[in-house]
C-alpha cells in the first residue's frame, strides 16, 4: 500500500522511529504515545506531528486517518479492546491497521519477568507457556495473545481481518557481535514463517485489518 500523501498513525510511537521513516515516504505521519519522556526525545530525533495521548482516548476525529500501526503496543495498553475500537473510530472507509503483537507460542518471554518485586530482564524460556494465571502473574506488565484471543481483540471495534500471520525475530543483536550465528538463525526463522505448523510459533503476530463501513 503505497503510503504517499495518506494520514498514517503510529499509536506507541515511542521515540519516534516509525513517524520519521512514514513522513520519509511522503506519508502524513503522526506519532501518540503515553509518556512525554518517549516524545520529547522523538522530536529531538527530528520527528514531527506528535501528539501525548492514551490509546483508549485518541484526540482524533471519526474517520479521519487512512492507516494506524501498533507495534508491540496492543499488549501495554490497559483496554486492548477499548483501544482497538477506537482504532476503528479514527479509521477512514477502506483504512487499514497493521497490529503486532507477542504470540503465546512463541517458546520466550521477551519482556523479562518479576519474581516477587525482583525484575528479572531478558528471554525466559516457557514461561509463556504456563497456565495463564501463572504466566500473568511473573509478567503482569505486558500481555502475550493466543490466535483466537487477538484476533477478537483485533476486530473489537469492528474491523475485518484481511490477513493473519506470524513473524520471527530478526536477531539484530546477534548479528552485531556473531554475524554467522545470526544468519543461520534467520534462515532457520524465514523457513519456519514459511511453514503450516511452524509458523505458528513465532514471535508475533501479524495482522492486517481493514474498516470496511461505509465501503458499497
Amino acid at each position: 500500500m503505497p503510503l504517499a500523501g495518506k494520514r498514517v498513525l503510529d499509536l506507541g510511537c515511542g521515540v519516534g522511529e516509525y513517524v520519521r521513516a512514514f513522513a520519509g515516504v511522503g506519508a502524513i505521519a503522526i506519532g501518540c504515545d503515553v509518556e512525554s519522556s518517549r516524545l520529547v526525545e522523538a522530536r529531538r530525533r527530528g520527528a514531527n506531528g506528535l501528539v501525548q495521548a492514551a490509546g483508549e482516548q485518541l484526540p482524533f476525529h471519526d474517520r479521519s486517518l487512512d492507516v494506524v500501526v501498533l507495534n508491540e503496543v496492543i499488549e501495554h495498553v490497559t483496554d486492548d479492546r477499548a483501544t482497538m475500537r477506537e482504532v476503528a473510530r479514527v479509521l477512514a472507509p477502506g483504512g487499514v491497521a497493521v497490529i503486532y503483537a507477542p504470540n503465546r507460542l512463541y517458546p520466550f518471554e521477551t519482556h523479562g519477568i518479576y519474581l516477587g518485586k525482583r525484575y528479572v530482564f531478558g528471554n525466559i524460556p516457557l514461561v509463556n507457556w504456563l497456565p495463564r494465571i501463572l504466566r500473568n502473574r511473573l509478567v503482569p506488565h505486558a500481555r502475550a495473545y493466543g490466535a483466537r484471543e487477538i484476533e477478537q481483540v483485533a476486530t473489537a471495534g469492528g474491523l475485518r481481518i484481511v490477513d493473519h500471520s506470524y513473524v520471527y525475530p530478526g536477531f539484530d543483536n546477534i548479528a552485531a557481535r556473531l554475524p554467522v550465528l545470526a544468519r543461520l538463525l534467520r534462515w532457520a526463522c524465514y523457513a519456519a514463517e514459511d511453514s503450516g505448523t511452524l509458523r505458528r510459533f513465532g514471535l508475533s503476530h501479524l495482522l492486517v485489518l481493514r474498516n470496511e463501513g461505509g465501503l458499497e
